[in-house]
């Protein structure tokens, strides 16, 4: 995307996808941006019509014809684009026909006659909603740690009081009452501490992301029925991340087991990675960010738990802790990454985002 006099790696920087589209709405140019919007490269999209990486998109399309046909620039907001792997965005559009096209019906069919801008406004609503998150999560933190530090001062207690009185009885069946007291004291201080998180530092190396993947997926076919269908989406091309590679393992078999759970058995989970430019967590733009998705075809998360499905102890079922998920949160936070969960009747996606700068340049 050259022009006379303009530097290019403006567009090349910029997070706003933006393409240009001959008459017959063919690819001819595509920023960075585009290409990360479209989950494809710009080789394989350019000289072929748009509409072969859209689907249920008829209205951004006909926007786009509109705006050739009548050669004025037209704006369409809160417009659905759903892409070929099954991600669902929404968009707003600007479709702007470029100077000269009215006299331009006989030019060569690789001329751009469309400047095409889409910005993703899910994202910018994810980003005003997972910066309130952050600051939820942290204040539940420190809530937490200081209610823990209340609960497991006289768990101590009961503990050293229950070992003293053991070996003062001669009795062993009143003994047996002591090892249910201490076991049940140790059992509720694991579950304080599984709620406050680790506070070990990271222990970090240099993985690849894939890797914590296939862990998790050959742990999980070995300890569930054969109903259940792993299917894997990799993008080979993914650069290695620095990461605590036990906790990482953690944070997604806690997800994935909840999908597990969620399909009762049954079912297919696709685990998907790709890379993104130029995400803003928290406050923070990062240049590269990997992302891996869990999805699964079950029935979906209930719309009452939606909000606070990373809050613990929050759960759909009975014999839930509600923990897992607000511990696979506290992981990815510690590596200055998010989750986030997308849910709808047939298709739930949790998505895992690690930057690659590590959260210190």
């Amino acid at each position: 995307m050259t022009t006379q006099g303009f530097d290019p790696s403006i567009l090349d920087n910029l997070t706003t996808a933006v393409l240009t589209l001959d008459r017959e709405l063919r690819v001819t140019a595509i920023n960075p941006a585009g290409e990360m919007m479209f989950e494809i490269s710009s080789k394989k999209m350019l000289g072929h019509q748009i509409t072969e990486f859209v689907n249920n998109s008829g209205s951004l399309i006909q926007a786009f014809r509109d705006a050739v046909a009548a050669n004025h620039p037209i704006t369409v907001r809160g417009v659905g684009m759903d892409l070929p792997g099954g991600r669902a965005l929404t968009l707003d559009c600007t479709a702007t026909p470029l100077a000269g096209i009215g006299a331009a019906a006989h030019a060569p069919v690789e001329t751009p006659a469309l400047l095409v801008e889409l910005t993703q406004i899910d994202r910018l609503l994810r980003l005003t909603r997972d910066g309130s998150s952050l600051e939820h999560q942290a204040a539940n933190r420190a809530v937490m740690r200081g209610l823990a530090h209340e609960i497991k001062n006289p768990l101590g207690g009961l503990r050293g009081a229950a070992q003293l009185l053991e070996r003062e009885l001669s009795n062993e069946e009143l003994k047996e009452y002591t090892q249910v007291i201490m076991r049940e004291a140790d059992r509720l201080r694991n579950l304080v501490d599984r709620m406050t998180g680790a506070h070990e530092p990271l222990l970090r190396r240099t993985m690849n992301l894939h890797t914590v993947l296939e862990h998790v997926r050959l742990l999980v076919l070995a300890e569930t029925p054969a109903g259940l269908s792993i299917e894997r989406d990799y993008d080979p091309s993914l650069p290695e991340i620095d990461g605590d590679f036990e906790r990482l393992i953690q944070a997604v078999l806690n997800v994935v087991r909840n999908a597990v759970q969620a399909l009762e058995g049954r079912g297919t989970i696709v685990l998907r990675t790709r890379a993104e430019r130029g995400l803003t967590i928290g406050q923070r733009r990062h240049r590269l960010v990997l992302r891996a998705e869990i999805e699964d075809n079950g029935p979906g998360v209930p719309a009452d738990l939606i909000e606070h499905v990373f809050y613990p102890m929050v759960t759909g079922r009975a014999d839930g802790t509600g923990l897992g998920l607000a511990i696979a949160q506290d992981i990815v936070t510690q590596h200055h990454g998010l989750i986030e969960c997308d849910s709808r009747p047939g298709r739930t996606v949790f998505t895992l985002y690690l930057p690659l700068e590590n959260g210190n340049g």
